[in-house]
């Protein structure tokens, strides 16, 4: 599973299909079996910040609710699941809306990664605005870095809006700074892991690079951010844990080995953007602008992760 906001609903089945095997258990037995699995699934991802979200809120059902017995708090945290998933696709819809007005015709919108419809379970958060403007009729070029080293931005990104009809460039990610240069693009929009309180932001490594070039040339720069993946209990990107990968993810390309054999490699699969090359983030409650800190609590200091 890939993708924060799918990881977060998957997250939710995933522990209900956990807990399978213990709805026989006498209730006190489950509660502890829960809250074990709990905190094992929570170590699969450290980057995203929807995992431990969803995994959050699936805990708090369980505690507040008043079963009387295992099978019945089983079926509410089958409930809670399908309504995280619902959610989920609503938020991608309002990002969408949101998110439309910033593309015009005749624009060039460069995307990272992949923050898609196979991200997600709706129409992604990043690609919500593509795919708002492309059904309302507006003309606009996309352009999808490839994404090394797994390729997302051509497997999943590239794939999906192409199958949409919307057009649709791919490009190698070397290729980005320079075509920002040429003004080939007016606006960056990418998805996000994880949003510390301070407006800081890990994404798909490469990001950083995007922003920075972003700012070079003066093109705005906009992070889709669902509030699932808002995290106020990390105060900067400083203390965002990096995903580092398996160096065989970078040795090899299509499966063939493309670097001396040996060779040290390394593979972060994150990077942290300061929130200072950000120009706004889009949510499902609009668009939010600096100063993030303060901006993102009023909108969204309710949630709070909770559940």
């Amino acid at each position: 599973m890939r993708g924060a906001p799918a990881i977060g609903v998957a997250a939710g089945y995933g522990l209900c299909v956990a807990m399978q095997d213990a709805r026989d258990l006498p209730l006190a037995q489950f509660r502890a079996e829960l809250e074990h699995r709990v905190a094992w699934l929570d170590t699969a991802r450290p980057t995203a910040v929807n995992l431990s979200w969803s995994l959050k809120r699936m805990l708090h059902r369980a505690r507040e609710y008043h079963a009387q017995d295992s099978a019945s708090l089983y079926d509410a945290l089958v409930e809670k699941a399908k309504r995280i998933h619902e959610e989920d696709f609503a938020l991608c819809e309002d990002i969408g809306v949101h998110g439309m007005p910033l593309i015009e015709s005749g624009h060039g919108v460069l995307t990272h990664c992949n923050a898609g419809a196979l991200a997600t379970t709706g129409l992604g958060t990043a690609t919500a605005p593509i795919y708002a403007a492309h059904r309302a009729g507006v003309v606009f070029k996309v352009f999808a870095d490839e994404t090394r080293p797994l390729l997302h931005g051509a497997r999943f990104t590239a794939f999906e809006l192409q199958q949409a009809g919307v057009d649709v460039t791919l490009i190698m990610d070397g290729a980005a700074a320079s075509m920002i240069s040429q003004r080939l693009v007016d606006l960056v929009i990418v998805g996000t892991d994880r949003v510390a309180a301070n407006g800081d932001f890990a994404n798909k490594i490469g990001t950083l690079g995007l922003a920075i070039a972003a700012r070079r040339y003066g093109i705005p720069f906009y992070v889709a951010c669902p509030s699932s993946t808002l995290d106020f209990h990390t105060a900067s990107g400083e203390q965002i844990e990096i995903e580092e990968r398996r160096d065989t993810e970078v040795t090899p390309l299509a499966r063939q080995r493309i670097a001396p054999l040996g060779i040290k490699a390394r593979n972060p699969a994150f990077d942290v953007t300061p929130h200072a090359l950000v120009t706004g983030f889009i949510t499902e409650r609009g668009i939010v602008n600096a100063p993030f800190e303060r901006s993102l609590k009023s909108l969204f200091a309710a949630e709070g992760n909770a559940a």
